[in-house]
């Protein structure tokens, strides 16, 4: 399994093609929950080619399913801030560690904010819902990493769950999205990951910035 924490992501280099971030919101393909809100408008926002990808995954969803978007761009002071916590909590669960052993088992959930797809307006955090929005049931809540239940494979996950993960998955994968394997939620295009996983020769997006 492939951790954003691996120096070989760090090493890859950034081509910055200059796209702009969009607000999901003006997307009306899409639906865009309003729990992340109170971090910032940032949470509805994709760099632009990540949007039109996105929009033409759902097109791969079977009748009946949709998106729908959780969380999408991070700054990074917030992507830091989610990293050291989660850093300080695993510090407190298991003491007695090296700073790297934190450093690589915190981003086994949360992105190093050096490498993070979210902090490109690259990587989107999302699940399905009905035609009414109504969210669907994939195994876990959207950010729960209490158990290994949330690695996209994870084989505890049966029935109705595992073939919607398949169906998000089928749909994302062939629009040239990749996902982190320990959240099935997640998924980038562009980004350091993306690039490593795909052997690109360089990403495409590097941190951006809200309007």
């Amino acid at each position: 399994m492939l951790l954003l924490s691996d120096p070989s992501v760090g090493r890859t280099p950034i081509r910055e093609c200059g796209e702009p971030l969009v607000d999901l919101r003006t997307v009306p393909a899409l639906r865009v929950d309003p729990r992340m809100a109170p971090t910032g408008p940032g949470h509805a926002h994709l760099r632009l080619g990540v949007v039109d990808r996105l929009v033409t995954a759902q097109t791969y969803l079977p009748p009946g399913l949709y998106f729908l978007v959780i969380e999408g761009f991070r700054p990074v002071a917030l992507q830091t801030e989610y990293f050291d916590a989660h850093k300080d909590r695993l510090r407190a669960a298991e003491p007695g560690h090296g700073e790297d052993w934190y450093h690589v088992r915190a981003s086994r959930y949360i992105s190093p904010p050096d490498v993070a797809p979210h902090v490109a307006g690259a990587a989107v955090d999302l699940t399905l819902c009905d035609v009414d929005g109504a969210e669907l049931w994939l195994g876990t809540e959207v950010n729960d990493t209490d158990t290994e239940d949330c690695h996209t494979a994870s084989p505890s996950v049966t029935g109705e769950a595992a073939d919607r993960r398949r169906m998000l998955s089928d749909a994302l994968t062939s629009a040239g999205f990749v996902n982190y394997p320990t959240e099935w939620w997640h998924w980038s295009h562009g980004d350091r990951y993306w690039a490593r996983v795909t052997d690109a020769e360089a990403a495409r997006y590097g941190p951006a910035e809200l309007p």
